[in-house]
C-alpha cells in the first residue's frame, strides 16, 4: 500500500510542474522555412496566434510549449515570408482586366486583330487597351492613327504602351481631347509626320486624353481590385506597393480591406497631383494593419523604350534628341522640400541618367540634415559613375529586374557602349546602399515573383537568352533577391519590423512553394509556383 500511494504522489507531483501550455490557432510544421530572419535563418515549423507569428523552431520543442487548433504538415515543401512587390499598379492590373490587352502583341496587325475581337464582345462606347510594345515587332516603329481612323471613325481610340508613358489615339479621340496640329503641352510630345498629327502622344500630352476617359463606378472599380488580389495572391504577394493612386480609389480600398473583401495588403504612393497632396499633408499619414499612405508617387521623365527617359547625352540612336522631363526641375526642388518638412516619403520614377542625377542630388540635398527617411528612387534605370557616389542611407533604390531582360536587346542602342555600364546596375546599387527594394512594375511586366527572382540572378529572358547573362556582373545572389522581395521591401515602406521575415511578433504572412527556389536549378526557377498563400494565417490562396 505504501509503494502504491508514494508511486501516486510522484505522478501528481510531476504533473503539478508540468508547465501549463498556450494555446495558438496553428503550427505548420514538416517545413523548409526560410524565415529571412538572421537571428535564426532556417527552421522547421512554426507557431500562429492571433494572426501573427509566435514562435520559430522545432516541432518538438513547439509542441512541449503549444496547443493549437490547427495544423499544417507542409510535407517538407518549402515556406517563405509573404512576397512583397515593391513597385506595381494593382490597381492598374485590375482595370486592365477590363481592357483590350495587347502585351506580347507581335505586330500592329496584331493590335488590330485584338482590338476588333475585343468590340465585337463588349462594344463598348470608348476603347482603350494597354500592353503594346513596338520593339517586340519585326517593324520597331511607333504606329500611325489611320487603320484605326478607318475602322472606328466615330468610336475613340486610346491604346496606351506597355509602360505606360506613349498613347496611340485616333482621330475621334484626339477630337475629344481637343488635341489638334497647333495643341502644346511641356514635358513630353505629340508627335507628327508631314505637318500631321499621328495620333502618338509622350508622356504629358496623354493626359489629355486620359482625361476623357469614361469614368469607372464604384463598382467596377471594387470588381478591378478583386480581379487584382486574386492574380497576386496566387504568386503568394501578400503586400503590394502600388506606385500612383488617387484618395478616391486609395478610400475604395480602405473600406474593402475594413469588410474583409480585401485582404491584400497595400502601401500606397499618392499621385503627385497638386490637389491630392494639398490634402495628404493636411490630413497626415494614415496607417492601418492592411494600409499605408506615407508617400507620393512623382514622375522625373518617361521611358527608355519611347525615349522619353532625359539623358545627359543625346541618345545612341536620335543624335538630336535627349528625352524631357515630366516635371521642371524647381518645381521638382520645391516640391521635395515642402515633403521633406513632413513625415512623407518622396518616391519619385527616375529612368534616364540626367532624370536620376536631378532626383538624386535634390533627395541628397534636402535631406542632408534629416536621418532615416528612406526616400525612394523608382527605377533608377541608368545612373551615371558621379551618382552612384551620393548614395546613402536616406536613399532606397527600388528596382525591377525583369526590365533589364526586357530592355536588353535594344537598350544599349538608346545607350551607347559606355552609359550601357551603369544601366540596370542592380549590384552596384546594393553595394552602395546595402538594400534593394525589388517589384515588377507590372502591368508593364508580368506579375510572377517568380520572373522577378529568376531576372535578378541569371540575368536571362524566359528563353534562357543570353547564355551568360546579360550583364552578369550586376546579378544578385538568391539570398539577395529574397531579401529584396521580404524584408529590404518591407524596410523601404517602413514595415520591417511587421512584416517581411518569419520572426515572433511579425504578422504571419507567409506562402508556401512547389520548389525549394533557393535550390532548385536556375532554370527551373520562372515555373515554381504556388501551393499556399496565407494573410495573417489565414489561408486566401
Amino acid at each position: 500500500m505504501k509503494k502504491l500511494l508514494l508511486s501516486t504522489l510522484c505522478v501528481v507531483l510531476f504533473i503539478s510542474c508540468e508547465e501549463p501550455k498556450e494555446a495558438a490557432d496553428l503550427l505548420v510544421f514538416n517545413a523548409n522555412v526560410y524565415t529571412v530572419d538572421e537571428a535564426q535563418p532556417k527552421a522547421e515549423a512554426f507557431i500562429v496566434k492571433d494572426g501573427k507569428f509566435k514562435a520559430i523552431g522545432t516541432l518538438e520543442a513547439l509542441s512541449k510549449t503549444y496547443t493549437f487548433t490547427d495544423s499544417i504538415d507542409a510535407k517538407g515543401k518549402t515556406v517563405l515570408p509573404g512576397l512583397i512587390d515593391a513597385h506595381c499598379h494593382f490597381y492598374g492590373l485590375g482595370m486592365q482586366q477590363q481592357k483590350v490587352d495587347l502585351v506580347g502583341t507581335t505586330s500592329y496587325e496584331d493590335v488590330i486583330k485584338r482590338i476588333i475581337k475585343f468590340q465585337e464582345k463588349k462594344n463598348v462606347p470608348f476603347i482603350t487597351g494597354r500592353g503594346w510594345d513596338q520593339n517586340d515587332w519585326e517593324v520597331q516603329e511607333f504606329p500611325t492613327k489611320e487603320k484605326l481612323d478607318s475602322l472606328f471613325p466615330k468610336t475613340p481610340v486610346a491604346l496606351t504602351r506597355v509602360d505606360g508613358h506613349a498613347m496611340l489615339a485616333n482621330q475621334a479621340a484626339l477630337d475629344l481631347a481637343k488635341i489638334t496640329i497647333d495643341t502644346e503641352v511641356s514635358g513630353g510630345e505629340i508627335i507628327k509626320k508631314d505637318g500631321a498629327l499621328t495620333g502618338v502622344l509622350i508622356d504629358n500630352p496623354m493626359e489629355l486624353v486620359e482625361a476623357i476617359f469614361p469614368k469607372p463606378t464604384v463598382a467596377e472599380q471594387v470588381t478591378a481590385l478583386k480581379d487584382a488580389q486574386a492574380i497576386n495572391f496566387s504568386y503568394g504577394l501578400t503586400t503590394v506597393d502600388d506606385a500612383g493612386l488617387s484618395p478616391q480609389v486609395i478610400s475604395v480600398i480602405d473600406s474593402l480591406q475594413k469588410a474583409e473583401q480585401l485582404k491584400i495588403r497595400m502601401y500606397t504612393m499618392v499621385s503627385n497631383v497638386p490637389e491630392y497632396v494639398d490634402y495628404y499633408l493636411k490630413q497626415g499619414v494614415y496607417k492601418t494593419e492592411k494600409l499605408n499612405v506615407s508617400s507620393f508617387k512623382v514622375y522625373a521623365d518617361g521611358a527608355l523604350g519611347s525615349r522619353g527617359a532625359v539623358l545627359k547625352k543625346p541618345y545612341s540612336d536620335k543624335h538630336d534628341h535627349h528625352g524631357a522631363m515630366v516635371i521642371g526641375n524647381e518645381e521638382f526642388k520645391n516640391l521635395a522640400k515642402r515633403l521633406a518638412a513632413s513625415p512623407f516619403q518622396m518616391n519619385t520614377h527616375a529612368i534616364g541618367d540626367s532624370a536620376n542625377a536631378v532626383v538624386m542630388n535634390t533627395y541628397y540635398d534636402v535631406l542632408k540634415d534629416k536621418k532615416d527617411r528612406r526616400w525612394r528612387v523608382e527605377h533608377a534605370q541608368v545612373v551615371a559613375p558621379e551618382e552612384f557616389e551620393i548614395l546613402n542611407d536616406n536613399l532606397v533604390m527600388s528596382v525591377q529586374p525583369t526590365h533589364a531582360t526586357s530592355d536588353m536587346y535594344w537598350a544599349d542602342e538608346r545607350l551607347g557602349e559606355e552609359r550601357i555600364k551603369g544601366a540596370y546596375a542592380y549590384k552596384q546599387l546594393l553595394d552602395k546602399t546595402g538594400k534593394l527594394a525589388l517589384g515588377t512594375d507590372y502591368p508593364v511586366e508580368n506579375v510572377s515573383p517568380f520572373y522577378t527572382f529568376y531576372a535578378a540572378v541569371a540575368r536571362k529572358d524566359l528563353k534562357q537568352y543570353p547564355e551568360g547573362g546579360f550583364q552578369k556582373q550586376d546579378a544578385l545572389t538568391r539570398e539577395e533577391t529574397l531579401k529584396g522581395m521580404t524584408i529590404w521591401a518591407a524596410y523601404s515602406n517602413f514595415e520591417e519590423n511587421e512584416k517581411g521575415s518569419i520572426t515572433a511578433g511579425k504578422f504571419a504572412d507567409f506562402v508556401i512553394l512547389e520548389e525549394n527556389i533557393m535550390e532548385v536549378a536556375e532554370d527551373r526557377i520562372p515555373n515554381i509556383k504556388v501551393q499556399a498563400t496565407y494573410v495573417g494565417g489565414e489561408k486566401v490562396y
